[in-house]
């Protein structure tokens, strides 16, 4: 079986956006730099993961998606998938602390710092949304740094749906 690379680049408020994969799966998203001059630019077949991956995450800029629903390659270790878990479980527009997640899963908190920071699908999985103990955003390995968490944790908040109970 022959490897057949796809790739889109979008245009973001966070700076571009590229995702690659292949007609089976999204291999990883990379965040680039707020100001970088980009225009959107698809090399992928209509219905790929990978422009599927652009459209879900054009909606999600728009505001209009708060969840992914794409085929993501898997980790090699159990241990891998079960921190990613935890990180995709951190609702939309809210956030956790890396100690408070790894007291969740029994794990420790450098482990979730590691997770973060290897993250191959920023945005989709939401390691933006782990902050430090007092919820400040320090870290992010994507774009711009603690300023890219930072704004992509006020976009979700603006846009989080208010459930109420009846």
């Amino acid at each position: 079986m022959t490897y057949a690379p796809h790739h889109a680049t979008l245009a973001t408020p966070i700076g571009p956006v590229t995702i690659s994969g292949d007609s089976h799966a999204v291999h990883g998203i990379r965040i680039g730099h707020q100001g970088e001059a980009v225009t959107d630019l698809v090399d992928a077949p209509h219905g790929s993961p990978v422009a599927e991956a652009m459209r879900q995450i054009k909606d999600y800029f728009a505001g209009v998606r708060q969840g992914f629903d794409l085929p993501l390659v898997s980790l090699v270790s159990a241990r891998g998938e079960a921190l990613r878990q935890a990180i995709a479980a951190i609702p939309y527009g809210e956030t956790m602390s890396y100690g408070a997640l790894a007291n969740s899963i029994d794990s420790a908190a450098r482990a979730v710092g590691g997770a973060c920071r290897r993250n191959p699908y920023p945005i989709i999985i939401p390691c933006h949304r782990v902050t430090s103990s007092n919820g400040a955003p320090e870290h992010y390995s994507g774009g711009d740094g603690p300023t890219t968490k930072a704004w992509l944790i006020a976009h979700e908040r603006r846009h989080a749906v208010i459930k109420t109970s009846n």
